[in-house]
This record gives structure tokens, C-alpha cells and sequence, in this order.
């Protein structure tokens, strides 16, 4: 069950790391001692992804290509002003680096807007969790009255069958269809495209096997993530995206948003929310789910202070927010900012 995901929080918070060896005054003539990691800790703390429910939406390029087609699609809202790109831009790494987004009438959102790179790898979506892949997900915003505005499906395939290369494109992705139009086939293109939205980082590199993709600082970096424990919600391949966690666990953080709770009804998940992942998280600010933190040194001082009872050094401080940076991956070529000629 899903709720299991609560307590296994509290219990890697009894993990303690042992912290590394404290190198002795060095000869400035002679290079810095090499920072040990503890690689099988590493690995088994960070090597998997999270365990995620398998879907029927198997990939052909006619299915990705309609896929990206209608993420970026505006005539899908309510003024034919708001695409899914809007929002989740895929030259600023999937989002848009407001602290929440206008919808179609200019009117925001009450959640910051997470990144779409690396999204269908995560066990559930949306900060409360109420969908649970990528293609159940894609059809949330598009139907919520703040954000699109479409008032029902039936309007939505309406607007899609009025594009007739929308049309052509269903046409071509789902063949032999009677009616190719249908919100069904709409969610597995934008699910199939969106799968496509992977990033691989030097610690990836770091996992599969190469001890120099990290430097003596971001490896230092990574042991004080463990040891300072934010291991205790921040694991698997993408560092998070993996369960709930309530915001504000030792130390209150204002805010009125029922997290989970308003999915359940369940009181007990009040303030529960999705732990994101951290896969290019120095270029997704601002950061919470309501957006009200600007850096990513306050955000990590900050979650050591609610989430652990811990008040971090400057210098550890420091040192997480440059391990952190190694988590950020080169954007797919095609989506990449073009650099001035």
C-alpha cells in the first residue's frame, strides 16, 4: 500500500552514516587527499529507480510524434493561448521558474509547477499524487478550470478534431482506429512523447561506474547529504519522486494546502506531500510546493531545519549545493537554448 511509503521515511531516518575521516592541515605543495565515497552505500541508496506500475503504451515514432505536437498544442485551453509548454518548458528544463503559473485567463495556480524532464520515472504524479503515470496526468491540467480551462472531454476532442493535422497525426499514431480522436489515445501520445524527456548527469556517470565524473568538492558534497541525512526521503536514481512525506516533519512550515489530504480525505495525510525528485534541481527554482523559496542554499537550509531538526554550517551548506549541481543533465539537442552565433 501506498501509505507504507509514509512510514519508510521514518525509518531511514535512524540510518546514520558514518562521517568521513577530517583530513589534517595538507602541504599546499601537495594535491588534496582524495574524498572517499562509500560506493556500495551509494549505489544501494541511489541505484534504482522507483518501483513504478507498469503501463500498455508501447513507443513508435508516429505516437511521439503527435505526442509533442499537442504538448505544444495552444489551441487546447481556453483562450487557445496555453499549451503544456507554457508551463513546462523544455528549454528551461520543464518549467517555467515561477513561483506558481497563470493559467488560460491569466489567473494562477495554487502549486509550483514541477519539471516534466524525468517525470513518468517517478511512482505517481502531481505534488498530491492523484495520477498515476505520465498519460493519466496529461489530461489533468487540460480539464482544470484554473490552468486550460476546458470544461469537459467532449470539448477537448472537439478542439482536437478542428485541427486537421491533429487529426492526420491520431490518425497516423493509432491506424485502423474507427475513431482515432479520443481523450484515451490523446493520453498515451503526450504519455508516449513525455517518456522521451529523459536527462543523464555526471552522478548518473558517478553510479554506472566513473569515479572521476564527481570532484573532491561534490563527492565531499555527497557524503554530507547522507551523513546530514537527507537520504531519509531523498533516494533511488532521481533522488526523490518515490513517497510521500508530510512538509514541515519536525518543524511547522506555514502553509494551508491539505497536500495528499485533499486526494484521501484521509486527516492523517494533511500536509503530505510527493518528495520531488532532484534530477536538475539547481535550474528548477523556485523550490516547495507553493514556490516561496528562491535558492536552491535557502531551500537546502531550510528542508534541514523542518524535515531533520538540523541547522547546517555554511560550509555544509555549501558543500550539499555542490554535489546537488551534479545532478543537473545536458537537455535533449532539439530542446536545448541555441547559443548566439
Amino acid at each position: 500500500m501506498k501509505s507504507i511509503r509514509f512510514l519508510a521515511c521514518s525509518a531511514l531516518a535512524l540510518v546514520t552514516l558514518s562521517a568521513p575521516a577530517v583530513a589534517g592541515p595538507q602541504d599546499p605543495k601537495k594535491p588534496p587527499k582524495p574524498v572517499r565515497v562509500d560506493v556500495a552505500t551509494v549505489k544501494r541508496l541511489f541505484g534504482t529507480d522507483p518501483t513504478v506500475e507498469p503501463v500498455d503504451n508501447p513507443s513508435t515514432p508516429e505516437k511521439v510524434a503527435l505526442g509533442k505536437a499537442l504538448y505544444h498544442e495552444q489551441s487546447l485551453s481556453k483562450n487557445g493561448n496555453l499549451s503544456c509548454a507554457s508551463c513546462h518548458d523544455l528549454s528551461t528544463y520543464g518549467v517555467d521558474n515561477k513561483p506558481v503559473s497563470p493559467g488560460s485567463t491569466g489567473q494562477n495556480g495554487d502549486r509550483n509547477t514541477p519539471t516534466v524532464y524525468n517525470a513518468f520515472r517517478q511512482f505517481t504524479q502531481f505534488w498530491d499524487g492523484r495520477a498515476k503515470n505520465v498519460e493519466e496526468q496529461s489530461t489533468g491540467p487540460i480539464l482544470n478550470p484554473v490552468e486550460h480551462g476546458i470544461v469537459d472531454e467532449a470539448e477537448l476532442v472537439a478542439k482536437l478534431k478542428a485541427k486537421p493535422e491533429l487529426v492526420e497525426g491520431f490518425q497516423k499514431a493509432f491506424p485502423g482506429a474507427a475513431d482515432a480522436v479520443t481523450v484515451k489515445n490523446f493520453q498515451l501520445a503526450v504519455g508516449a512523447f513525455e517518456r522521451t524527456l529523459v536527462t543523464t548527469s555526471r552522478f548518473d556517470k558517478f553510479l554506472d561506474g566513473d569515479q572521476k565524473a564527481l570532484t573532491n568538492e561534490e563527492k565531499q558534497g555527497l557524503n554530507d547529504f547522507m551523513q546530514v541525512g537527507c537520504i531519509t526521503c531523498h533516494t533511488t536514481r532521481l533522488l526523490g519522486g518515490q513517497m510521500f512525506q508530510k512538509s514541515g516533519l519536525l518543524q511547522p512550515y506555514p502553509s494551508e494546502d491539505p497536500g495528499r489530504a485533499k486526494v484521501t480525505g484521509n486527516d492523517f495525510e494533511k500536509g503530505f506531500f510527493k518528495v520531488p525528485q532532484l534530477l536538475n534541481v539547481e535550474k528548477t527554482a523556485p523550490y516547495y510546493h507553493d514556490g516561496k523559496v528562491a535558492t536552491l542554499e535557502e531551500a537546502v537550509t531550510k528542508m534541514a531545519k523542518l524535515q531533520l531538526g538540523k541547522d547546517l554550517s555554511a560550509e555544509q551548506t555549501a558543500s550539499i549545493v555542490a554535489f546537488l549541481k551534479t545532478l543537473t543533465g545536458p537537455l535533449p539537442e532539439e530542446f536545448a537554448p541555441k547559443k548566439a552565433q
